[in-house]
C-alpha cells in the first residue's frame, strides 16, 4: 500500500503530510511510515468520518489530535489551536487530514503564513493545488497574526 493511494495525499516537508480522510486500513500505513501524530480538523459527522479513529491512531502508537473545524465557519480559534498543536509537535512527523485537503490546505497555508513566517506564495505551495478556496474560506487565509493572538 503506497500513501499516494490516500485521497489528496500531499507531503508538505519532511516532518508534514496532508491528506483527505484516510481509511481505517491506511493509519497502519501512516505510522510505518514514521508519522507519530495525526491531526483531524473533519467534524465528526463528516462524509467517511470514522468514529473510533481516534482508538484505531493510538492503537498503531500514534498521538491523535481532533480539532473539528465546521466547513462553513472556521474561525480564528479554531486557526489558534491548530497553530499550538503543530508548535507542540513540531519535531514529531505529523499528519494532518479532513475529509477532502480543504480545510487542512488552509490551515497549513496559514500556519506556513503566521508561524514559520513564510511569504504568502510561498506558504500557499502547501496547498492543494486543485482546490479553489471559496469566500469562506480567502477571509479565513486573511486572518493575520493580530486575530489569533491569545486572549490572555
Amino acid at each position: 500500500m503506497c500513501l499516494d493511494e490516500i485521497t489528496n495525499y500531499r507531503q508538505v516537508s519532511e516532518q508534514i503530510a496532508a491528506s483527505g480522510q484516510p481509511e481505517e486500513h491506511q493509519f497502519k500505513h501512516i505510522a510505518n511510515a514514521g508519522y507519530q501524530v495525526v491531526i483531524n480538523l473533519a467534524m465528526p459527522n463528516s462524509k467517511n468520518a470514522i468514529p473510533e479513529e481516534g482508538n484505531i491512531v493510538t492503537a498503531h502508537k500514534m498521538t491523535y489530535v481532533h480539532i473539528p473545524v465546521p466547513f462553513d465557519v472556521p474561525d480564528a480559534t479554531h486557526l489558534r489551536s491548530f497553530i499550538n498543536t503543530m508548535d507542540a509537535f513540531a519535531r514529531q512527523k505529523v499528519w494532518v487530514h479532513c475529509v477532502l485537503n480543504y480545510r487542512v490546505s488552509a490551515f497549513l497555508f496559514q500556519y506556513r503564513r503566521l508561524a514559520c513566517n513564510a511569504t504568502a506564495e510561498e506558504a500557499r505551495k502547501v496547498m492543494l493545488p486543485t482546490w479553489q478556496p471559496n469566500a469562506v474560506w480567502q477571509a479565513f487565509m486573511a486572518l493575520g497574526k493580530e486575530e489569533i493572538a491569545d486572549e490572555t
